[in-house]
């Protein structure tokens, strides 16, 4: 079933509203890559205009940057701590924006979108 961001028969307040049309291409949404921790794999994703998206489907490595040393290590994640889009994400071990995990060198905060971007960059909280 795909998603769809078009006009939904309802108006702002809930009454009803008669749709002037059926649905349209550029109205389609998609479905949110969720992305997971393990094994890297990643899919591409056409856009309108030809352009693609690089999906990551699940990731063990992030980009992590070190304010303190102002340096980037690319280190493995250990385990998702916290995420704040849901408490269920972390026992199911998906990583969005804003997700904690634990990697090598400590504490991360993840500050790219995994599912939209392809990769996972992280600032790092607490060292170890």
């Amino acid at each position: 079933m795909p998603v769809w961001h078009g006009d939904k028969g309802k108006r702002k307040t809930g009454g009803a509203m008669t749709t002037s049309r059926k649905k349209r291409k550029f109205e389609l949404g998609s479905n949110p890559a969720m992305t997971k921790f393990g094994p890297e794999k990643k899919h591409f994703t056409e856009m309108k205009g030809g352009e693609f998206k690089l999906r990551s489907a699940s990731a063990d490595y992030a980009n992590v940057y070190d304010p303190s040393s102002k340096a980037t290590k690319r280190v493995r994640i250990t385990d998702i701590i916290a995420n704040t889009a849901s408490p269920h994400f972390v026992r199911r071990g998906i990583m969005t924006k804003g997700a904690t995990v634990e990697t090598e060198l400590g504490l991360a905060r993840v500050s790219s979108r995994p599912s939209q971007h392809g990769v996972v960059n992280a600032v790092l909280v607490k060292g170890k």
